[in-house]
């Protein structure tokens, strides 16, 4: 097995328990499945809203034949139309409740929503029915035809709500639904004949309604009967073949033929009383029967489903046991490379770039990956990886050693640079104790002046190196002698405005360094400012510090680059040779972090920029000490 290429054992892990899941749960879920979910969602969409529905259709049955009984007398019953009209109500509200509740929602299709929201809105227009009934602004056929077009909604309805997959199940569904059907038409003709018969006319309109429902009830209940097995449609032919369902078809035939109400006006109450409960029980059994033989369709599907999916998780374990024997050899194989890549990803390499960035010795080298028993292709690849990671720390620790190398020659060409401008100043300060005349003085300042910002020049190659700046005070500095030594640093010194201040002071430990990061600030400020105008440096104590704001009247800068330029302040990143143009910021950046000051730049309401240094507590004296100032080592 150990000599096995890596791509055989790995078409061998995956292929079996592939084809196996493929060909065994592919046609469990493509057939069984889906014939059990689609026979479940139509059984609970008829339990949602088929059931509803079939309580509002009695419903509207009854409240039509009262409505035209209603119509068609003198003296009607109002109660018994109040009564008849608040069951109505209660069974639409039951039906929109339970049609357009959240478990409904989830087993509907876009066509069954359609339908129920037509039901709703043909129940809407009741109200508006019911006042002409009341107000008799109707007559009886036209309120029996605006009962029969909601019922006929609801008839839709129905028809979309058969869905059940099973071929059988579907035509004994659409036979029963046309019984139905069969039967609201018999309550239309009860209710335009039972009025007729209390008004003691039918009228011609009448007349003409009766020819079309009584052959279409007798097609619907026919053709419905006819579609039935055996089983569901021997109750119904027992029913056709009563003598009330005979008698029924009688009386229809004479008010046919004879344009008018039957002889026996009496007949037909008490036929279609009887018949018309009758057919209601019995379509009410038969649709409970055709729902058992769903459940027990649906019991058949679900032994099928175990019976095919116990042979499927069969082979799946089959399958499963082989892929985890042939797998097993190869996840030990690997587990070493993934050890090592973490280790070296998570751990070492950090560690490396950590040690680095602290000027701490590291070791290049780094520690083979052993791969004994394993294939050749996870050998190659082992070999392969020790070459990376060698690479890469050898890189890493060649970075550090290019960037400690650079900062000893800044250092080294600092210090020497130093030693030079402290002897000029020396010289300088020599010349001008001899000298008297005021020109050669006055050349004199300007050249140590030149002198002193070559000094900070070299100083920011020190800072930048990480070595401390070479002058130094012993004894604590006047806040407004550190700002002012530091605009003495600068070239245009003369448009800088540095005003009145508390007097505080600084420790002399930190004075050289805060001298030279003011300095770089304040330069910064003449620079990107006109030449014309003045910057202006100012001081006050705070809650938190010691505060020096140094304000220019420049064009200012973006939101976007300040946010940028104050995040680099805070978190001074590490010198970038590529990013000299910068070199300033840096030196502020390493001083504030050395020292735990806060420099931000704000919008200046002149439109410039205004630069905040926050010098803590710690670094601040008491003013009543000694305060003399000493020359600097």
């Amino acid at each position: 097995m150990a000599s096995q290429s890596l791509r055989f054992k790995l078409y061998s892990l995956l292929s079996l328990p592939i084809v196996a899941l493929i060909g065994l749960w592919t046609f469990v879920a493509g057939h069984t499945l889906g014939d059990f979910f689609e026979l479940s969602t139509a059984t609970a969409v008829f339990e949602e809203i088929g059931g509803p529905a079939t309580v509002v259709v009695g419903s509207l049955q009854q409240e039509r034949r009262d409505s035209a009984l209603f119509l068609s007398s003198e003296r009607p019953d109002t109660l018994r139309l109040a009564d008849a009209r608040r069951r109505t109500d209660q069974a639409i509200e039951q039906f929109r409740t339970r049609a357009t509740g959240e478990r409904a929602s989830t087993v509907t299709n876009e066509e069954v929503r359609v339908a129920v929201e037509a039901v709703l809105d043909g129940a809407h227009g009741l109200t508006r029915l019911r006042e002409k009934v009341d107000e008799r602004q109707t007559n009886r056929l036209e309120a029996v035809q605006a009962y029969g077009g909601l019922t006929d909604t609801v008839y839709r309805l129905f028809d979309r709500l058969i869905t059940v997959p099973e071929v059988r199940l579907f035509q004994q569904a659409i036979a029963l639904r046309r019984i139905a059907h069969a039967q609201d038409l018999l309550s239309r003709e009860d209710a335009l004949v039972s009025g007729a018969v209390i008004s003691g006319k039918l009228t011609h309109d009448e007349y003409e309604a009766m020819e079309v429902l009584s052959p279409n009830r007798q097609l619907l209940l026919t053709d419905g009967v006819a579609a039935l097995d055996t089983e569901l449609r021997a109750p119904f032919e027992r029913m056709v073949a009563s003598p009330d369902h005979k008698q029924l078809v009688s009386l229809e035939h004479e008010i046919v033929e004879e344009a008018g109400l039957p002889a026996d006006r009496a007949a037909w109450q008490s036929v279609t009383s009887r018949l018309d409960p009758a057919l209601d029980q019995l379509l009410a059994s038969r649709i409970d029967l055709l729902t058992a033989r769903t459940d027990d369709s649906a019991g058949g599907i679900i032994v099928r489903i175990i019976i095919v999916g116990g042979l499927g998780l069969a082979a799946i374990l089959a399958a499963v046991i082989w892929s985890v024997r042939l797998g097993r050899g190869l996840v030990e194989e690997l587990d070493g490379l993934r050890g090592a890549a973490t280790d070296l990803a998570e751990v070492r390499l950090p560690e490396i770039v950590e040690r680095l960035r602290l000027g701490q010795p590291v070791e290049a080298g780094a520690p083979r990956i052993t791969t004994s028993g394993a294939t050749q292709e996870v050998r190659d690849l082992a070999n392969a990886f020790d070459s990376v990671q060698r690479t890469a720390v050898q890189a890493a620790v060649g970075q550090a050693e290019l960037r400690q190398g650079l900062n000893r020659v800044f250092r080294n060409l600092a210090r020497r640079n130093q030693s030079l401008v402290h002897r000029q100043l020396g010289q300088l300060d020599a010349m001008q104790r001899k000298t008297a005349e005021p020109d050669q003085l006055s050349d004199l300042f300007r050249l140590d002046h030149l002198t002193t910002r070559m000094r900070r020049q070299a100083e920011g190659l020190v800072i930048l190196s990480g070595a401390p700046a070479g002058r130094h005070w012993r004894r604590p500095v006047a806040m407004l002698d550190v700002v002012r030594g530091a605009v003495a640093e600068v070239e245009d010194y003369l448009r800088v405005n540095v005003r009145p201040m508390p007097h505080c002071t600084l420790t002399g430990g930190a004075a050289a360094d805060v001298i030279h990061l003011l300095a770089e600030l304040v330069e910064n400020a003449t620079v990107f400012s006109p030449p014309t105008t003045q910057v202006d440096v100012g001081g006050e104590l705070v809650a938190r510090g010691f505060a020096v704001e140094i304000e220019d009247r420049g064009l200012g800068l973006p939101d976007a680059e300040r946010a940028e330029l104050n995040r680099r302040l805070a978190e001074p990143p590490e010198f970038d040779l590529a990013d000299s143009d910068r070199l300033g910021l840096f030196v502020v950046g390493r001083l504030a972090v050395r020292h735990g000051i806060k420099v931000t730049l704000q919008r200046s309401p002149y439109g410039g920029t205004t630069a905040v240094v926050l010098i803590p507590p710690s670094l601040m004296t008491d003013p009543t000490s000694d305060l003399a100032h000493t020359q600097a080592d």
